[in-house]
């Protein structure tokens, strides 16, 4: 695995720790490589080449303040289970209950930590097939040093191991950084944010990493929320702008993108529902303000035009527009209500980007200093809408397959979808987007094998030599995302 080595022995679980029918937990080498044997040993050559190049992380969710403090990680279940959605929401969809996965806020207290990770261990099986399964496996076996596999009759040896594992020093946040090879990461920041964590590490004289916010102003924008009007009063106390008119609310949006910049942002990220936008004279868009404001406007086409702004704005200051459509938010009223957001039960969506973009890309597609990177949920667009527009647009870089799709099949049908119309350099590299710590090694490296293997069968079939399909496995994880991300 990219930058990871084992903290420990693989074969040093205590003796007596687990169960004599343990099953080991070893990831196999040659995992998500061609089955065709000439195919796949072109693959290894190509893996090697980026096996240990450093990782770019340009968009992830990983809270800065687990550098910050560099505190342990407490448990294996506060470390790979109750912060994962991948992981809590298939548990939920096996009758395994929110509160039993540790995450609190519902009418039950969440479960204790050993609990939380019996449940998972009992499960383990569940997960056969997923790409969350082979993350975790990577995790346990490259990351943590376990050999054998989670199961109901391991699950307390394991607890304890790793318990006392998470304990040492080469297991704190910083030192893991270091070892997995990350050269930069990006979190995701709310506006108001007063980025103290990512201003602590700045300054701190023993570290020597690179942690970039990235500005994250959904709340702000989004209209239909009920909260909104609240959002707004919290970004004028933090800007010192009155957002009481659509003027001001601009105003300090723009102000909060200037201290993003200040801090090292170079991204901006948007959840929007779909990527339509809205240019409206601002004597439209200050009526419209005032009208959803007073309750009886339209709420939504008031987003869509201040996600318009977004990309103005980044026209004019080149912090590159990262678009993340096509997801129905909190798809469960009931289970939003008691655990809240991210919580697993948000929803892929239908998308359409040729008419919905076009507004945008008139006025900034070839515009040199804006930059967007679009990901979506639909993989039905890939080569139908996206790739001819990125194979236009110079300003267009297409996001690697997200979410539900930053799974292995999923990859390579991304790769055939656009390859052909776009090539491999109007694509962003790969996104790991994941709240998981040490999950970034795991999925950076599923990632390169994937590309490895998709680059693999084009070299069997004469499309391309092996010479070139190293160099573009290359820049798919050094150039591109530098370019697409402006790191």
């Amino acid at each position: 695995m990219s930058g990871a080595r084992p903290a420990a022995d693989p074969a040093g679980m205590p003796s007596g720790s687990t169960s004599s029918a343990a099953t080991p937990l070893a990831p196999h080498p040659d995992r998500l490589l061609p089955s065709d044997p000439v195919q796949r040993l072109i693959a290894r050559r190509l893996y090697e080449h980026v096996r240990d190049l450093p990782l770019i992380s340009p968009h992830g969710h990983v809270d800065p303040e687990l550098l910050a403090a560099d505190r342990p990680f407490a448990d294996p279940a506060e470390l790979l289970v109750t912060p994962d959605h991948y992981v809590t929401r298939l548990l939920h969809a096996h009758g395994v209950p929110l509160h039993e996965c540790g995450l609190p806020g519902g009418p039950e207290e969440p479960a204790p930590p050993r609990e939380v990770w019996r449940a998972f261990c009992s499960h383990w099986h569940l997960f056969l097939g997923t790409a969350s399964r082979q993350w975790l496996e990577a995790e346990l076996h490259d990351v943590l040093g376990v050999a054998v596999q989670p199961a109901a009759e391991t699950a307390d040896a394991l607890f304890d191991e790793l318990t006392e594992r998470l304990a040492r020093p080469e297991l704190r946040p910083r030192a893991l950084y270091r070892s997995f090879g990350i050269e930069v990461l990006a979190t995701t920041d709310d506006p108001a944010d007063d980025l103290r964590h990512h201003r602590a590490l700045a300054e701190d004289p023993s570290w020597q990493g690179r942690v970039v916010p990235t500005f994250r102003p959904d709340r702000y924008l989004d209209a239909t929320r009920p909260d909104w009007s609240a959002a707004l009063d919290r970004l004028a106390e933090v800007s010192g702008i009155d957002t009481g008119d659509y003027r001001g609310l601009v105003r300090a949006l723009e102000a909060r993108r200037e201290f993003f910049r200040a801090h090292g942002a170079t991204a901006t990220d948007h959840g929007a529902p779909d990527p339509r936008m809205e240019f409206l004279p601002e004597h439209e868009a200050s009526r419209l303000f005032g009208e959803v404001r007073a309750g009886r406007g339209d709420a939504a086409l008031l987003s869509r035009q201040l996600l318009g702004e977004m990309a103005r704005m980044s026209s004019e200051d080149g912090l590159v527009l990262a678009l993340h459509t096509g997801s129905l938010r909190n798809h469960h009223p009931e289970t939003f209500a008691r655990y809240g957001p991210d919580t697993g039960h948000d929803i892929p969506t239908r998308a359409e980007f040729t008419e919905s973009l076009r507004p945008m890309l008139r006025r900034f597609g070839t515009d040199p200093r804006f930059r967007t990177v679009l990901c979506t949920l639909d993989e039905t667009v890939f080569s139908r809408e996206l790739a001819p527009i990125a194979g236009f647009y110079p300003s267009v870089y297409l996001g690697a397959p997200w979410w539900f799709l930053d799974a292995p099949r999923a990859m390579r049908r991304f790769r055939d979808a656009v390859t052909e119309t776009a090539g491999f350099h109007r694509t962003a590299g790969f996104i790991d987007d994941t709240r998981g710590f040490c999950s970034i090694p795991a999925r950076h490296d599923t990632a390169r094998r994937v590309d490895a293997g998709h680059l693999a069968s084009l070299v069997a079939e004469h499309v391309l030599g092996e010479d070139d399909a190293a160099q573009v496995l290359r820049d798919l994880n050094d150039r591109q995302p530098r370019t697409a991300f402006r790191l």
